[in-house]
Parts: structure tokens; C-alpha cells; sequence
């Protein structure tokens, strides 16, 4: 910390309670007894205090913020010390969800009078109106809002203060899939505490430095990190920094094939936890052991373990503990046999974290309720688990894909002015030069008649010039349509292009054509056992199959994700099952190739190909859509790898196909649907090893 402004007199009458708070304050191991502590400058103690604080911080924010309200009312204003205290302030009143105090202090942050001390205010005002959004779970936002930060204010804050801002945004970045730029600022974070000299943020930093390494697929990496962080901590041990280190080293460890390693980590994590006193962090650890006995298949230990995670993270008020707990009670009684009671639970968690903003989690949710409720025979209720997946996840596609146009639209927009100030600019310079080029020739008209054609020669160059200059442009435009209607990592057509596309297909009467929805099976499995990475290789090699299947005017789709939209022309007889049949197999055929570590790959199809018999059924792209997004979740609730199609549909309009589509299989029973079922390549199963599994098994 930088030394006060105030004098040590002032600052010593405004710490006199001080030293008694520091010798019965909990948590912290930097409490000194009375008698040292009188000998200590009041700015030591101060910093002193202060590191106790923040290295307890994520136990009790809220506790933490009124114990420093009280110790920063003496301070001088304007000094360093008052800068040190807010900054501190501010930061754990984001920590602990106080929208209205967090917005307060930082604004005095911002208004900070100009002078030396007026970087560390700012870059303190950013770092904790980040922290903000990123416990709310806006990370685009916070990011930004660390990135707008001045470079030069940023090397002009004090340390500790660089070192919150340096470690967050390695976070953030880290948590956004911005792993390069993690990585960067966590061996920034991570050199400034080696020149504090202060073990505990540099465990934190490493911590921080392995969770991105063992992100980026690089797990020998991750554990050596981790494996510092705890030597680190053990060096200067608290409960909160020891139990940050031992959950990392339950992550990093996770897919060892010694489970036990995991395990103990998990552990000691809670135990730190309940040394701290921090219910909401011991709710998270408790909600770790569950998700861990989960994977192992003990249903009644994880049970146990979420249901004293639940009253925990009530009674704490973390949302997102109470999610987790309510989700792993749903999931274990599940796999235990009670499928309604559990299947209760689990809505109920997915539901709240639709409720809180945390979009992402919800999705993941819905998935994973729909593989279990798979696994318990519960097809119905799969399907519709499935389908709130897919719900949410076009949701978030679309809050995505809406932030990212309207940032691409600023760019253009930006670029756009530019152009024109330039055009603008050429065309007032060609203006001057015809000018003088008109009284040059009224001077010298009766001397020399050949300026008039030197004249003519120059005004025909900048014409051509100009024109130069609009081909430029229009070719420029045409380049950003371009860009915008295709999807940057597969190259294909993306959901603005589709829109336009799709209205020379339709007519008054509705679509004539066939229509096939494609989604690769257990994708996240695959990021999560390969990396994303190699999850980015499967959707460019499969863009690279789908355009070997079908004809050159034929339109294909990322439709989001790893789901895929083909819309052919070609109607005719058994044209849609022949084309499903040979996705299929080239989806399925052969495995990825990824370094040595292929990846066998296969895909769920709904496809329908209009008109529709026996009525000659024609409908909307939207309801084609939905009507082949319906029967694709059916081939994933039946064993995945399949193709279902629709073959006829007893309905005389699109209305009455819409309410049979609700009740697929029902109506199928009923014979008034016929479905038709195609089967592709045996092989592994997506996102597993293939040596691991069994020859014939089922995908």
C-alpha cells in the first residue's frame, strides 16, 4: 500500500480503536498483541488490517464492508489511506450482490480529484464494477468494463490495486474463452504478487493460471500449477486462499483415473470453509462432493451431501449454491427411481437460474435432466427436458448473436463514416482542382488552346479516380454483406443469410422442399473430453461432410451450436430418406482426426421433404422447422445415431399438422403419422476414447 497523505498524528487518532479490533478480529492470521502493535506505524497496521480483509473477503462480504465502513470514518479525506479503504469498500459490496452501495462508492472512486492517487481510483472504480457483473453473470459487459481502462492508468495504480484489476480480468477472460488473454494477465497478476512478496495472491494467481491451462486442454500443465498454488498457500495459510487451492486441485484432478485424489481435495476445500465460517462457500463445496459422488454413481451420498448443501444456500442467500443443490437432489433421486420427485427438483433449479440471468447454466440443465430422465426410461419426459435445451440455448443464441451485430454494426458503422469523410474530402479536393483548372484555362485560353486539353486530361484522370474509388467501396460493402451472412468458423450460411434465402423456396401456399435438421450428438461431451479446441475441428470437418451430401444450390446452415439446417430443392420420392441415409453415414463413417486422438462423431436427423401426403400438405419454413425439430429429439430420446422423417401426416392444414407435431407419438400411434427410421454406422460413442469402448456398441 502507498503511505497516506494525512500526517501519522491524524492517522493515529483515527486508528485508536484499531489495535484492540485487530487483536480480537476472526479470520486472518495477522493480528498482532497488544503490546507489538502499539510499536507498529498506524500506516502498517492499517495495511495490515486491510490484507486481513481481503484474503477473508468471499467468506462474509457483507460483514466484512460494515467492520471496514467503521474503520475508514476517521480517515483524512482525499489521503491514500481513505483510497485503500474505499477501494476495499467497494469491492466487497459487489462481492456481495449491494448494487446501489457498490454503484455509490464507485462513483466517488470516479470523481477522484486529479493528482497521483487519481489512477489507483479509477482503476479500483472499474475492477469492482466488473466484479459486479460478473457475480450477476454478465461477463461480455465486465470485460469491457475492465478493457476501457487506460493502459497508462492501469501501470499507474498502486499494486495491490493492479493486482485485483491484473487477476479479475485473467478470470473474466478465462470464464468469456478468452484463453490467450488469460493467460497473460495471470502471469501479470502472478509477477506483481512476487513483488509484494505476499504467498497468498500469488497461490490465487497461480490458481487462476491453472484453471485456464487446464481449459486449454493442457492438464500436466494445470496440476504443476496448482501444485505451486498449494505450496504457495501452505506458506501463509488462510481458509479461504487454502480453500480456493484445494477446489482447483479437485477440478485439475477430476479425470484422473485415481478418483481419491479428487476426493480429498473436495474435503479439505469444505473443511477450509467451515473454518472460515463461510456458509455460502461451504454450500459450494458441499454442492462439489455431490456433483463428484454423481460421477461416481454413489446416488445416495450425493443425495446426502445436497441436501445439507440446499438449507446452506437459503439461508446465505446464494442463488447459485441453491441451484446446484436443488439440481443434484433432482438428479441423484433420478438415478435412485423417483423420477417425478426428481424430476421436480430439477426444473425447479433450471427454473431459477432462468429467473437470475444465468442462461448458460439453465441450458446445461435441461441437457443433462434429459439424460438422465433418458437413462430412467422416462422418453417423454426426456423429450421435453430437450426441448426446454433447446428453448434456452436459441435464447441465448439469440442475446449472443444480437450483441454481437449490434457491436459489428458500430464497427461498420464507424467504417462507413470514415469512407464517406474520405470520399467527402476526394471530392472537395477534386472540386478545388477543376476550379483551377477552369481559370488556368480562361487565362493562358488565348496563349495556348493545349491547356484545354491537358485540362480535359487531368479532369479525366480524377474521374477515373472517383471511379476507382466507388468500385472500391461498393466491392467493400459487398465483402461486409459477405462476412455477415456467413458463419466465421464453418464458412457456411448463417441464420441472417437463411432469412433472406429462404423466401425463394416459399410461396403464399408454404415451403416445397425438404427440410433436414441435423444436431452431433453429446457435443459437450466431446469439448469436454477433447477441449473446445478439437469441438471447433469436429463442426468445421462435419460443415466440410454436409457439403459433400448435397448439390451445389442446395442450402445449408449453421443453424446454432452444433445443430445444422439443410433445405433441398429436390422433392421427389425417396429423395429425403436417400439424402438422411447418406448424412448419416458420412457424419458417422469415419472419426475425426485430432492429433493422434480420433473422434468418433455421430448425429441425430429429423428430416421432412414438402408437400406432405396424403393431402399435399404444405406449411411455413417456421412450423417445417418445428416439425423436424420435433421428430430429431425423438431419434435422440431413442438411442441417437438415427434419422427420423416424417413420411405422411393425416392433417388437411397446417393448423391441425401444428397440434398433431405436439403429440408426435401419440398421433404416430394412432396412425394418423407415418414415421420412417434409419439407423447409422455402429461405432464409439461421441465425446469417448475409442479404445475404451466395446466393438457394436450402441451411439
Amino acid at each position: 500500500m502507498h503511505p497516506p497523505l494525512a500526517s501519522r498524528s491524524t492517522l493515529c487518532a483515527a486508528l485508536a480503536a484499531l489495535a484492540l479490533l485487530c487483536a480480537c478480529s476472526p479470520g486472518g492470521g495477522d493480528a498482532q498483541p497488544p503490546a507489538s502493535a502499539a510499536s507498529v506505524p498506524a500506516d502498517q497496521r492499517l495495511a495490515r488490517e486491510l490484507d486481513r480483509i481481503e484474503r477473508a473477503a468471499r467468506a462474509k462480504p457483507a460483514l466484512l464492508e460494515q467492520e471496514l465502513r467503521s474503520i475508514g470514518a476517521g480517515l483524512e479525506p482525499g489521503s491514500a489511506a481513505e483510497l485503500d479503504v474505499l477501494a476495499l469498500r467497494a469491492w466487497l459490496s459487489a462481492l456481495a450482490r449491494d448494487r446501489a452501495l457498490t454503484d455509490g462508492i464507485c462513483q466517488k472512486l470516479r470523481d477522484w480529484p486529479a493528482g497521483p492517487l487519481r489512477a489507483s481510483a479509477v482503476v479500483a472504480a472499474a475492477t469492482a464494477a466488473a466484479e459486479y457483473l460478473r457475480v450477476q453473470g454478465d461477463l461480455r459487459e465486465a470485460r469491457k468494463t475492465l478493457l476501457a481502462v487506460d493502459l497508462s492508468q492501469a501501470s499507474a495504480a498502486n499494486p495491490v490495486i493492479r493486482w485485483r484489476y491484473h487477476d479479475q480480468l485473467a478470470g473474466i477472460s478465462s470464464d468469456s474463452g478468452e484463453l490467450d488473454a488469460s493467460l497473460n494477465q495471470g502471469h501479470v497478476a502472478l509477477r506483481l504478487a512476487e513483488q509484494m512478496g505476499q504467498p497468498w495472491r500469488m497461490a490465487l494467481a497461480l490458481v487462476e493460471l491453472s484453471y485456464t491451462s487446464n481449459r486449454a486442454d493442457t492438464p500436466a500443465r494445470a496440476r504443476q500449477l496448482i501444485g505451486q498454488a498449494l505450496s504457495e498457500a501452505q506458506k501463509d495459510p488462510d481458509p479461504m486462499t487454502l480453500n480456493r487451492v484445494y477446489t482447483m486441485r479437485g477440478i485439475v484432478y477430476s479425470s484422473d483415473a485415481d478418483s481419491g485424489i479428487t476426493l480429498q481435495a473436495y474435503s479439505d476445500a469444505l473443511e477450509q470453509a467451515s473454518r472460515a465460517g463461510a456458509d455460502a462457500v461451504r454450500a459450494l463445496g458441499l454442492a462439489n462432493l455431490a456433483d463428484y459422488h454423481l460421477r461416481q454413481g454413489h446416488w445416495a451420498r450425493a443425495l446426502e451431501l445436497a441436501e445439507q448443501a440446499l438449507p446452506l444456500a437459503r439461508a446465505a442467500r446464494h442463488a447459485s449454491a441453491e441451484s446446484v443443490a436443488r439440481a443434484n437432489i433432482g438428479l441423484a433421486k433420478i438415478a435412485m427411481g423417483r423420477v417425478a420427485e426428481g424430476r421436480d427438483d430439477v426444473r425447479a433449479s433450471n427454473t431459477l437460474d432462468e429467473q437470475k440471468g444465468a442462461l448458460s447454466d439453465a441450458s446445461v440443465g435441461w441437457e443433462e435432466l434429459a439424460g438422465y430422465l433418458e437413462r430412467a426410461g422416462d422418453l417423454a419426459g426426456a423429450v421435453g427436458a430437450y426441448r426446454e435445451h433447446r428453448r434456452v440455448s436459441e435464447r441465448v443464441l439469440r442475446d449472443e448473436t444480437r450483441k454481437l451485430l449490434l457491436e459489428a454494426q458500430e464497427r461498420q458503422d464507424a467504417e462507413q463514416r470514415a469512407r464517406d469523410i474520405e470520399l467527402l474530402n476526394r471530392d472537395n479536393a477534386l472540386k478545388a482542382e477543376q476550379v483551377h483548372q477552369r481559370n488556368l484555362a480562361l487565362m493562358l485560353w488565348a496563349a495556348l488552346g493545349g491547356c484545354v486539353l491537358v485540362s480535359l486530361g487531368l479532369l479525366w484522370q480524377a474521374f477515373r479516380r472517383v471511379r476507382r474509388t466507388n468500385e472500391a467501396l461498393a466491392h467493400s460493402n459487398a465483402s461486409l454483406k459477405r462476412q455477415s451472412e456467413t458463419d466465421p468458423l464453418t464458412g457456411l450460411a448463417n441464420r441472417r443469410h437463411f432469412q433472406s434465402a429462404i423466401k425463394s423456396l416459399s410461396s403464399g401456399d408454404g415451403l416445397a422442399a425438404s427440410v433436414f435438421l441435423i444436431d452431433i450428438d453429446h457435443f459437450k461431451r466431446i469439448n469436454d473430453s477433447y477441449g473446445h479446441a478439437a469441438g471447433d475441428s469436429v463442426l468445421i470437418e462435419m460443415a466440410s461432410r454436409l457439403r459433400q451430401a448435397v448439390r451445389d444450390d442446395d442450402l445449408i446452415v449453421r443453424w446454432g451450436g452444433e445443430e445444422f439446417l439443410i433445405v433441398a430443392r429436390a422433392r421427389e420420392g425417396p429423395f429425403a430418406a436417400q439424402l438422411a441415409q447418406r448424412l448419416l453415414d458420412l457424419i458417422g463413417g469415419e472419426p475425426v482426426p485430432q492429433e493422434g486422438r480420433p473422434i468418433p462423431v455421430t448425429a441425430s436427423i429429423g428430416f421432412v421433404s414438402l408437400p406432405l401426403p396424403p393431402h399435399g400438405l404444405r406449411m411455413s419454413w417456421e412450423r417445417a422447422i418445428d416439425l423436424v425439430d420435433t421428430v430429431m429429439y425423438l431419434a435422440k430420446a431413442h438411442g441417437r445415431n438415427k434419422a427420423y422423417g416424417v413420411e405422411r401426416i393425416d392433417a388437411p392444414d397446417a393448423l391441425a399438422a401444428a397440434q398433431l407435431t405436439a403429440r408426435l407419438e401419440a398421433a404416430c400411434s394412432e396412425g394418423r403419422v407415418g414415421l420412417q427410421v434409419l439407423t447409422g454406422p455402429s461405432g464409439a460413442r461421441p465425446g469417448e476414447a475409442a479404445e475404451h469402448v466395446p466393438r457394436g456398441a450402441s451411439a
